[in-house]
């Protein structure tokens, strides 16, 4: 989660009107990389901390909030375009508005990667014994 935040925050602060197709594409491969980092080893921990029974039911939560992440963050992005743009159409006159409202996005899930990151650092280690 921390490699995720940090590819966040390169974007939140290196995006501008002349920033590169290379900057995006190392930046979205060190997003990527965070991802794949993160994601598996975060199932493993859920799934371990559940007795065999309740794999079902774990699993289907697991699913349950990444689809709730997803609506929110879905929710933030849309919340800052209106704030910063309003209801108008992107064109490129609006272009400096709609990168403000990336830039703020972008830093907000930099934010919530990090309270992320610590989140995952005070989970336990599994179930009682391990």
């Amino acid at each position: 989660m921390g490699i995720t935040a940090a590819g966040l925050f390169l974007l939140a602060a290196g995006l501008d009107a002349d920033t590169t197709i290379g900057f995006i594409v190392a930046v979205l491969a060190l997003l990527g990389l965070g991802f794949a980092f993160f994601s598996s080893p975060n199932t493993n921990a859920i799934m371990s901390s559940v007795e065999k029974r309740y794999y079902g039911v774990a699993s289907g939560m697991v699913g349950t909030m990444r689809s709730v992440g997803m609506m929110t963050s879905m929710a933030i992005a849309m919340t800052a375009i209106s704030i910063f743009m309003g209801r108008i159409q992107v064109t490129p006159e609006v272009y400096p508005q709609f990168l403000a409202s990336v830039t703020a996005i972008l830093s907000v899930f930099v934010a919530l990667c990090v309270v992320g990151v610590f989140a995952s650092l005070a989970r336990g280690k599994g179930r009682k014994g391990e």
